[in-house]
């Protein structure tokens, strides 16, 4: 009996009908959108935990944390920059691997039977008698016969199709991209270590004046943060106010009178400036009449 090829044809069909594509492609497609999700729960993590928002002006600023110690017998504020010291979330996919198998399946069944019977009977008898003179003797046969003949085939052809795949997915936290680091860089640079009261110079304590010229001040203030700050910044010479010029980071006072003058910004700073007066006075010179000659 012929071998069927019918299985083997449909479990061919069936190999060819699994959608690799979909079973590939899915895993692969599922892993890019994680990244893309991963990058974005890194920006999020930077606005809402590294940055702050003026809700006027939408600005944003780092934030900072600041924190007292003692250094040398004074007690000094650190500034430091939160995302400096928080751990950024940047997770990244380092390698995904496929593992795909697939089982051919299919089944097929052929049962053939042949069943030949013959038979076939007779029966013959005879009846023989032989005598001689007083003695007679008789016999009867019979014979019987049959003829059967029986035949069988089966076949059975099985095959499987199946596929399973397993897919392991290796993430870890990636280094740093060039521009976020050098971001962390600068913020790192920027840490900063001042005075809880802030810190007001001047550029001079004592100053004279030159023939009732002008001189100037220049004052200089950092607040408890760290940053230059010109608003708190006040000059006074007794019960009045001298105004000046802002300048940069400092402001410039121009000085005409002497006298003490206090500098002041922010919580007890204070600069005292003495200004004295150094006038070159002009001697008037007296004519002598000469002797006259008699």
């Amino acid at each position: 009996m012929a071998i069927d090829s019918a299985p083997s044809q449909i479990a061919t069909s069936a190999l060819q009908a699994i959608p690799f594509g979909s079973i590939i492609g899915g895993p692969l497609k599922a892993c890019i959108e994680a990244q893309a999700m991963a990058a974005q729960t890194t920006w999020n993590f930077i606005q809402q935990v590294g940055l702050n928002t003026d809700s006027q002006t939408g600005e944003k600023k780092a934030i900072n944390v600041s924190f007292q110690f003692m250094q040398n017998g004074r007690m000094a504020q650190l500034n430091v920059p939160l995302l400096t010291i928080v751990p950024i979330p940047y997770i990244a996919i380092h390698t995904i691997d496929l593992n795909f198998k697939a089982n051919i399946s299919a089944s097929a069944s052929t049962f053939s039977e042949n069943s030949e019977h013959t038979e076939a009977g007779g029966s013959v008898g005879a009846d023989v008698s032989v005598g001689w003179g007083p003695f007679k003797a008789s016999a009867k046969m019979n014979a019987n016969y049959s003829s059967k003949k029986d035949s069988k085939a089966t076949q059975d052809s099985k095959y499987s199709v199946e596929y399973t795949m397993d897919v392991a997915v290796k993430a870890g936290q990636e280094s740093m991209p060039a521009g976020l680091a050098k971001v962390l860089e600068l913020l790192g640079s920027s840490l900063d270590v001042s005075d809880p009261k802030g810190t007001l110079e001047v550029s001079e304590t004592l100053i004279m004046l030159n023939d009732g010229k002008p001189v100037q001040l220049i004052a200089t203030y950092k607040n408890s943060e760290g940053l230059f700050d010109t608003k708190p910044i006040t000059l006074m010479l007794g019960n009045t106010k001298i105004d000046g010029e802002v300048s940069g980071d400092s402001v410039i006072f121009m000085l005409k009178d002497a006298g003490k003058y206090i500098v002041q910004a922010g919580e007890g700073n204070t600069v005292a400036v003495t200004v004295e007066g150094n006038k070159t006075e002009k001697k008037e010179s007296k004519k002598v009449d000469e002797p006259k000659t008699a």
